[in-house]
């Protein structure tokens, strides 16, 4: 079983950028693929992006160009860096880890708590 506590929310402009992070442990993270949601209070969760276990990466359309995810296995942590954020963006974003891989919430094993992220305009 593997425990994921994000970190890294926040109040930012429009514009802005915020880096999120998702520490693990119990179980390193190489052995799952790793990903990121975001939800508003009123609306399903929807992806964000998402790193196989193989290095594979994907995005959702409304953040490609703007969103980067990466992880770094010594620090067993996965990051979502987030440019030229829009208020739009503004979400509780949560990550989240699968053995094999899937951009789709329910398929996933291992969830964190969420951190808050607000984009004013």
């Amino acid at each position: 079983q593997v425990q994921l506590v994000e970190s890294g929310g926040g109040l930012v402009q429009a514009g802005g950028s915020l880096r999120l992070s998702c520490a693990a442990s119990g179980r390193t993270i190489s052995s799952y693929s790793m990903g990121w949601f975001r939800q508003v209070p009123g609306k399903e969760r929807e992806f964000v992006a998402a790193f196989s276990r193989s290095g594979g990466k994907d995005y959702a359309d409304s953040v490609k160009g703007r969103f980067t995810i990466s992880r770094d296995n010594a620090k067993n942590t996965v990051y979502l860096q987030m440019n030229s954020l829009k208020p739009e963006d503004t979400a509780l974003y949560t990550c989240a880890a699968k053995r094999g891989w899937s951009i789709i919430s329910y398929e996933y094993d291992y969830w964190g708590q969420g951190t808050q992220v607000t984009v004013s305009s």
